[in-house]
């Protein structure tokens, strides 16, 4: 695997866009959890704070974690 200042520029751009994207969802993601009572996610908060922990979790409690938010224009 080739080091991080052997890869072209436009390489090096992605990567670091991708660490920064990631850090910023992980970021949001526990600053919501935080924000929360406990009624208003779904499951425990401390195992959501623990799936956060990388950018797939940190989606998923986007998804799934949250409970009682509805769509705007939503009929539900």
């Amino acid at each position: 695997m080739a080091q991080f200042r052997e890869r072209p520029p436009a390489q090096r751009l992605w990567i670091l866009a991708l660490i920064i994207g990631s850090l910023c969802v992980v970021a949001a993601a526990e600053r919501d959890i935080q924000g929360r009572s406990v009624e208003q996610v779904r499951g425990s908060k401390s195992l959501w704070r623990l799936l956060s922990l990388n950018a797939v979790g940190a989606a998923a409690y986007f998804r799934w974690g949250r409970a009682g938010m509805q769509l705007v224009g939503s009929d539900e």
